[in-house]
């Protein structure tokens, strides 16, 4: 007895509770025999302790696993006869708390360590995976003690962030609300509906600064239910839509900086064909023969002749050129039509040329005019590395990439105007007291520069002043909303296609 006891304190030590009589080899399985201590247990009803044994009940349960076996307790309970004869239950079956539940299968710690593989894994990887930890169980079963974990309920934060994720993309979004201090989950909505997030915020109250995107519907609803609470403009969406902006711009312009083709500095490769030009032309002057050459500079005796034959060491370098396309012999109107008007619609010049015959599609025709081959010669770079270069901190980029936006912003007054306003926007994502003062300086040059697309940004910032203003000046932000919102993508794969709403909420808010 003292070394089963033995047993159950370094192996069991889980089943310290029971009174364990063997230890058995079930083949696939361990198999533990006990029974219940002889002790006095209160009655459920009238927690009257009683020793008195009315029978004998027995219960098979699982354990945590022992040497990458399965445990299974063959466990004998009591049926006690309650002493107070005026009570409603007169007999009543033991229980072990802690270690056992009623109508359990499992025990506690057995369940407790599904529900985390669950927790991480859902359903069907996690019944996988329990069953190579020799914890077997089905999906729905891992989705049940899933279920079963308690969600957290913490109090309303004074600072939230608020924004939404799709649910199926472009049909069907969800929102979510999480403390914007320390990105703990709050809440997550069905939907983005301006009456759902107003209802939810009106049954919570206490919030006094709200972070979010741009949407009009959070902001309505937020004004509804909360109208003495602070609205911030998360700084990362107005920087974004600035770049939606300025490239526009850029393609708009393109006819400016397209043309721009400045002499491009050699790489290794060239450097090497150069040192290979002047060696071999070295010894071909001192009367050294090609097969001589060859063997002293250890090179292919072709490559020799190859160089021999060059005038000037040459850079070696192929020059892409561009297939003929259906836009081609509408390259003169559109070019005349983006110099008159350098803002002009891609939808217009689309109509207008299948008016003169065109044939191709709307995105063949918008490929082309990104390339600027409407201008004629081929660009130095493309519109999206144009408006990359503009949107690059100076200090990041390289010597070579630093001349070429000096060349780009050069290029026309359009360009060098959004190039200085591009920089000056960006001073102001940096939170300090007087960058209301500030931003409103910079509309007014935006708005004086010619560029209809900043214009339009501006208009934007002007119905949405007071939460822009908020952005800009407090440090408040919603950064940990988004990284809750990459956290909820990767558990959407795990899940694709095999859950519901309510499943995922439940995952989303789990700690």
């Amino acid at each position: 007895m003292a070394d089963i006891n033995s047993l159950v304190r370094t192996v069991f030590s889980g089943l310290s509770r029971l009174v364990v009589e063997e230890v058995a080899d079930g083949g696939d399985s361990v198999v533990v025999l006990a029974r219940t201590q002889d002790a006095a247990v209160p009655c459920p009803a009238c927690g009257t302790p009683t020793a008195k044994v009315h029978g004998y009940h027995g219960r098979t349960v699982r354990d945590v696993p022992v040497d990458g076996r399965p445990v299974v307790v063959r466990l004998q309970v009591r049926r006690l006869v309650c002493p107070v004869l005026a009570c409603r239950r007169q007999t009543f079956r033991e229980q072990v708390p802690g270690l056992l539940e009623r109508h359990q299968r499992r025990t506690v710690r057995l369940a407790a360590q599904i529900s985390q593989v669950a927790r991480e894994l859902c359903g069907r990887a996690a019944a996988r995976l329990a069953g190579l930890l020799a914890m077997p169980v089905s999906r729905s079963t891992a989705l049940r003690y899933l279920q079963r974990l308690p969600l957290p309920e913490w109090a309303v934060p004074r600072v939230i962030g608020v924004d939404d994720f799709a649910l199926r993309r472009r049909h069907h979004y969800a929102t979510i609300i999480t403390d914007a201090e320390t990105g703990r989950r709050i809440a997550v909505l069905p939907d983005r509906e301006m009456a759902t997030l107003e209802s939810w915020l009106r049954t919570h109250p206490g919030v006094e600064v709200v972070c979010r995107d741009g949407s009009a519907s959070y902001a309505e609803a937020i004004r509804r239910a909360l109208p003495d609470a602070v609205q911030v403009s998360d700084r990362w969406h107005l920087w974004r839509n600035l770049c939606d902006k300025v490239l526009l711009e850029v393609r708009a312009h393109a006819g400016c900086w397209a043309t721009i083709n400045p002499s491009r500095p050699g790489g290794a490769r060239e450097q090497t064909t150069r040192e290979r030009w002047n060696k071999i032309h070295d010894l071909l002057g001192q009367g050294v023969g090609l097969l001589d050459c060859a063997r002293r500079l250890d090179l292919a005796l072709n490559t020799v002749k190859r160089y021999a034959r060059m005038p000037e060491p040459q850079a070696m370098r192929i020059t892409p050129a561009y297939r003929p396309t259906l836009v081609d012999p509408y390259r003169d109107h559109l070019r005349e039509r983006r110099k008159t008007d350098p803002a002009v619609p891609v939808t217009h010049l689309l109509r207008e040329i299948r008016e003169l015959g065109y044939t191709g599609s709307a995105n063949l025709l918008v490929r082309y005019l990104n390339q600027g081959r409407a201008e004629g010669d081929r660009p130095v770079t493309t519109a999206r590395r144009a408006t990359r270069l503009l949107l690059t901190h100076p200090e990041n980029l390289r010597s070579q990439d630093a001349a070429l936006l000096e060349k780009i912003a050069a290029a026309c007054p359009e360009m060098t105007a959004l190039a200085e306003l591009v920089r000056g926007f960006a001073t102001l994502l940096k939170p300090a007291e007087g960058n209301g003062m500030h931003l409103t300086k910079w509309m007014a040059s935006a708005r004086s520069a010619g560029l209809p697309h900043l214009r339009s940004f501006t208009n934007g910032l002007e119905i949405d002043r007071r939460a822009v203003n908020a952005g800009l000046t407090l440090p408040y932000h919603n950064g940990r909303t988004e990284g809750v919102n990459t956290r909820t993508k990767r558990i959407m794969r795990q899940m694709h296609g095999r859950a519901g709403f309510d499943l995922l909420r439940h995952r989303i808010l789990l700690p």
